[in-house]
């Protein structure tokens, strides 16, 4: 091996400085949850009034990249004032000092922007002047909307902080002049405050906003907008339309009030009046689905047609102890009442099997005398439900059986007791008792579902 040679001369200079390398710092970051607040504010004397207090959106972590956090400032705080007139937004942003880590600086103004768009301000006193400049842009936005109901709802309860005698509700196809700028300022107010929700395509016009609007009189008052409901009317073979509503928000402010009812009232009003097949709903919230069942459950109450069926159903149910019967009936309401109840009152037949649960559970007397013979029928409903068969009626099965003659081609052919399925060969599932607890404690979620209705629809009859 060659090896090079150093020099006299070399060997008499100091030594070379070691070249130092440098690491960026460890920077761990911040929850957009943890450093960014949300206001809700109809004056300019509300922002940044100690008085006004900050409102619950959806996981804000999802607008940011990765992880869902933000990187490089030490400190951060954002609070976003939104201008529930105008629906413009402004972000005031302080932190301490930034800090180029390992992860780099959020761009801070490029992640708001995916929630706000173009609503947001970068100016504050010019988010200021929005209160006075665009204190009719709610006004100016319906005045071309169909009103479709003004006043009280023939169920709605007046406990909120807006009369009833001042609200409105609007319908505006979204292709109307208006409806896709006021859409535009709302898609904000989607995204924060409806879990899981897109933007609707405001180049289809078979979307319809239904707009809650707080109108009063006073010229000098301006227009609120309270909720808003967007629906899709979509074509059913041979000649009808139905109705799907996707999204549905009453405003923060304006929540626990029966605001939401008074709006989904109104729109099942429009469903039976225009005659449309039936009316769904995209995905419910637990919360949201709540609603519509109390709602459902207290118009099926006045619905005389579905009472023999409900008579009868409640009359098998409270004969014996069905809990120690090997199989046990359905409980299902008959097709007849599911058409009648569909055709009449649009309630879906999905939605109505949801309720006639309730129904039953309403009309058995005492509850607790019956109470063990009734969990015994959610309980196969809810089997029922997790299977995706109906497990009362009985079908044929084939199975594989070894056999000296031929393996490939023997088999038995049998009919199953409970109707369930199996697969080519009989296995025991070693899993069952964890299946059973399963089973047990979504029986326990429905039944506490149930409780909840019926409990809320006993006041609201009394």
């Amino acid at each position: 091996m060659v090896q090079k040679q150093q020099s006299a001369a070399g060997l008499d200079t100091e030594p070379k400085k070691r070249r130092r390398v440098g690491f960026s710092p460890v920077d761990t970051g911040v929850e957009a949850n943890e450093c960014i607040k949300i206001y809700l504010v109809s004056s300019k004397e509300e922002v940044d009034s100690p008085e006004i207090s900050c409102v619950t959106p959806v996981d804000l972590n999802d607008f940011f990249d990765g992880d869902g956090k933000i990187y490089g400032y030490q400190g951060l705080k954002i609070n976003v004032w939104i201008n529930s007139i105008s629906l413009h937004s402004y972000a005031d942003i302080t932190y301490q000092s930034t800090i180029n880590g390992d992860k780099g600086i959020t761009d801070l103004k490029s992640s708001l922007q995916k929630i706000f768009a173009e609503t947001i301000v970068d100016n504050k006193d010019e988010f200021l002047q929005t209160f006075s400049t665009e204190k009719d842009f709610i006004r100016n936005m319906v005045s071309n909307g169909e009103v479709i109901h003004s006043g009280v709802t023939d169920g709605s309860r007046n406990n909120a902080v807006v009369a009833q005698s001042d609200l409105q509700v609007l319908r505006m196809e979204i292709g109307s002049p208006n409806a896709g700028l006021l859409y535009s300022r709302l898609v904000p107010l989607v995204l924060l405050f409806v879990d899981g929700s897109n933007p609707i395509d405001v180049t289809d016009p078979d979307w319809h906003l239904y707009l809650l609007i707080q109108k009063k009189e006073e010229k000098e008052e301006p227009y609120r907008i309270v909720g808003f409901t967007a629906i899709y009317k979509f074509y059913r073979y041979p000649d009808r339309l139905r109705m799907r509503l996707s999204q549905i928000l009453v405003l923060p402010s304006f929540q626990g009030k029966g605001l939401g009812s008074y709006l989904m009232e109104v729109v099942n009003k429009v469903a039976v009046a225009e005659n449309v097949y039936d009316l769904t709903v995209e995905e419910p919230s637990e919360k949201f689905q709540h609603i519509r069942t109390c709602i459902d459950i207290s118009r099926l109450l006045a619905f005389d047609p579905i009472k023999p069926a409900i008579d009868s159903a409640v009359q098998t149910l409270t004969k014996g102890k069905l809990s120690k019967k090997a199989q046990i009936p359905r409980f299902t309401p008959p097709l007849s009442a599911i058409e009648q109840v569909r055709e009449t009152l649009k309630i879906n037949k999905k939605q109505f099997l949801k309720c006639w649960e309730i129904l039953i559970y309403l009309a058995l007397d005492p509850i607790d005398k019956y109470m063990e013979d009734y969990t015994s029928v959610i309980t196969n409903h809810v089997r029922t439900d997790i299977l995706g068969k109906d497990i009362e009626a009985p079908k044929k099965q084939v199975v594989d059986v070894p056999s000296s003659y031929e393996l490939e081609a023997s088999f038995v052919v049998f009919k199953s007791l409970n109707g369930e399925e199996t697969n080519s060969n009989v296995q025991v599932d070693e899993n069952k008792p964890d299946q059973e607890q399963q089973l047990k404690q979504l029986v326990e979620e429905r039944i506490k579902e149930i409780k909840l209705v019926a409990e809320k629809v006993s006041k609201v009859k009394i």
